[in-house]
C-alpha cells in the first residue's frame, strides 16, 4: 500500500479478520479491538479483482479503505494502540485462491483398556430379626424440667480455624485500578484543551418560554408524522432559528484565521449537533440549514443518529460546521456553559425544559422554561452581538412566526 501526498492525520483503524464477498466487492468484517495508526491519504492501485476493505474507524468516523487484493488477512503487523509513518506495511494478506493447507486430522485415540477384574466381595452377614415387643414406657416423672436460656447452651464444637497464612479479607477494603484512554477520548480532551489555550471563551445566558412551541408540538405533531414519516422534536426548532439568528449577526457565524490574521465570514450555515453515543460525542454537521425547513432538518438529524449510533459516520459528516449545537436537556441538565468547538467561534447549549412561575402581564403564571447559554469566542465576537445573536433565537423559538415575517 502506498501513500498518497496529502494532510496528514491520525487514523484509528479497525481489525479485519477475513475478506468476504458482499453485493460482488470484498469486503473486511471488523472486530472491536482497535489498532492506531498515522498515516497519510490511502492511494492503492485499481485493478479489477480488488475489493474494498469495509470500513476503517478514524477516531470518530469511518472510511472506506481498497483493499490491494481478495483473499484472507493472516496476521496484522501493528501492534494495539501502536503508531506508525506512512508506508509501514499494516497486514499480511494471503490471495484468495490459495487455500490454507488443512490440518491433519488428529489421530484416533487409542480404545479405552479394560477394567481390572475385582474380587466378588464377601456377602454380609444376615441381619438381626426385628424385635417384635416394643419395651415398656418409663412413666412420666411429677417433678418439673429445668430449663435454660438458649444464650447459655454451648455449641457441641467450636468452629474450625482458618489455616494460617491466609487472612480473612477485611471489611471496607478499597481498591483503584486503571484503564487506558481510547483514541476518541484523548481527542476529545486534547480539542477541548485547544479551544480553552486558544479561545477568549465567555459566556451569555437567556431563558425561553416553550409554551408555544410545545403547543405546536402538540396539534402538528400526528399529522408531521403520517406526511414525513418522522418525528416532530423541539431540536428542528433551535436549529432553525440559530441559522435564522446567524444571518442576522454573521460575525457570530464567522472564524478566525490565526495564521493570516483575517475574519473569514462564511455565507452559509453549517451546524453541528453534538450526538451522544456509547462510544463518546461526537457532532455531525447539517449542512446549508438556511435552505432547510422543519422536515429536513429532522430528517438530516436523525439520518446523523443513526449513522453516529451504529459507528457510520464518514469523514465528510464530520469535517466543517460553523456552529454547535448540544442538547444537555436530554440528560436533565438545568444550567451549563458549553464549551467551543475549534475552530468555530460560538456554541449553543440548550438544557431541561421545567415548569416555573414567571411573571406574565403583570400575574405571575406556570410556564414550560429553558434556560440557554451562548458560550462565544470574544476575540472576535462582541458581548453586544452575542446578546443579540441570543435574543434573536429566543424570538424565534417562543414565536415561530417571526421567522415567517423576517422579523
Amino acid at each position: 500500500m502506498a501513500p498518497s501526498t496529502g494532510t496528514k492525520s491520525q487514523w484509528r483503524l479497525c481489525k479485519p479478520v477475513e475478506m468476504v464477498q458482499d453485493r460482488g466487492a470484498v469486503c473486511a468484517k471488523l472486530q472491536r479491538v482497535s489498532v492506531h495508526i498515522s498515516i497519510f491519504t490511502w492511494a492503492l492501485v485499481p485493478h479489477p479483482v480488488f475489493g474494498g476493505i469495509s470500513r476503517f474507524s478514524i477516531l470518530q468516523t469511518s472510511v472506506q479503505v481498497p483493499a490491494p487484493a481478495a483473499g484472507v488477512i493472516e496476521a496484522l503487523l501493528v501492534p494495539d494502540g501502536g503508531k506508525v509513518e506512512g508506508g509501514t506495511p499494516l497486514f499480511k494478506l494471503r490471495k484468495t485462491g490459495a487455500a490454507p493447507a488443512k490440518a491433519k486430522p488428529a489421530a484416533a485415540p487409542p480404545p479405552p483398556a479394560a477394567p481390572e477384574p475385582v474380587a466378588a466381595a464377601a456377602p454380609p452377614p444376615p441381619a438381626a430379626p426385628i424385635p417384635t415387643t416394643m419395651p415398656p414406657v418409663p412413666p412420666v416423672s411429677a417433678q418439673p424440667i429445668d430449663s435454660k436460656p438458649v444464650s447459655a447452651v454451648k455449641p457441641a464444637a467450636a468452629p474450625v480455624a482458618a489455616p494460617p497464612g491466609e487472612a480473612a479479607p477485611s471489611k471496607g477494603a478499597r481498591s483503584e485500578h486503571r484503564v487506558k484512554m481510547n483514541r476518541m477520548r484523548q481527542r476529545i480532551a486534547q480539542r477541548l484543551k485547544e479551544a480553552q489555550n486558544t479561545c477568549a471563551m465567555l459566556t451569555t445566558f437567556n431563558e425561553i418560554d416553550m409554551s408555544n412551541i410545545r403547543e405546536m408540538r402538540a396539534v402538528h405533531k400526528d399529522p408531521f408524522l403520517k406526511k414525513h414519516n418522522l418525528k416532530l422534536g423541539f431540536m428542528s426548532a433551535f436549529v432553525k432559528a440559530s441559522a435564522f439568528a446567524l444571518q442576522d449577526q454573521p460575525v457570530v457565524n464567522a472564524v478566525i484565521d490565526d495564521t493570516t490574521k483575517e475574519i473569514v465570514y462564511r455565507d452559509y450555515v453549517d451546524i453541528s449537533v453534538a450526538v451522544a453515543t456509547p462510544r463518546g460525542l461526537v457532532v455531525p454537521v447539517v449542512r446549508n440549514v438556511e435552505n432547510m425547513n422543519f422536515a429536513d432538518i429532522e430528517r438530516a438529524i436523525y439520518e446523523l443518529g443513526e449513522k453516529a449510533r451504529k459507528n457510520e459516520l464518514a469523514i465528510e459528516d464530520m469535517d466543517g460546521g460553523t456552529f454547535t449545537i448540544s442538547n444537555g436537556g436530554v440528560f436533565g441538565s438545568l444550567f451549563g456553559t458549553p464549551i467551543i468547538n475549534p475552530p468555530q467561534s460560538a456554541i449553543l447549549g440548550m438544557h431541561a425544559i421545567v415548569d416555573r412561575p414567571v411573571a406574565v402581564g403583570g400575574k405571575i403564571e406556570v410556564r414550560p422554561m429553558m434556560y440557554v447559554a451562548l458560550t462565544y469566542d470574544h476575540r472576535l465576537i462582541d458581548g453586544r452581538e452575542a446578546v443579540t445573536f441570543l435574543r434573536k433565537i429566543k424570538a424565534a423559538v417562543e414565536d415561530p412566526r417571526v421567522l415567517l415575517l423576517d422579523l
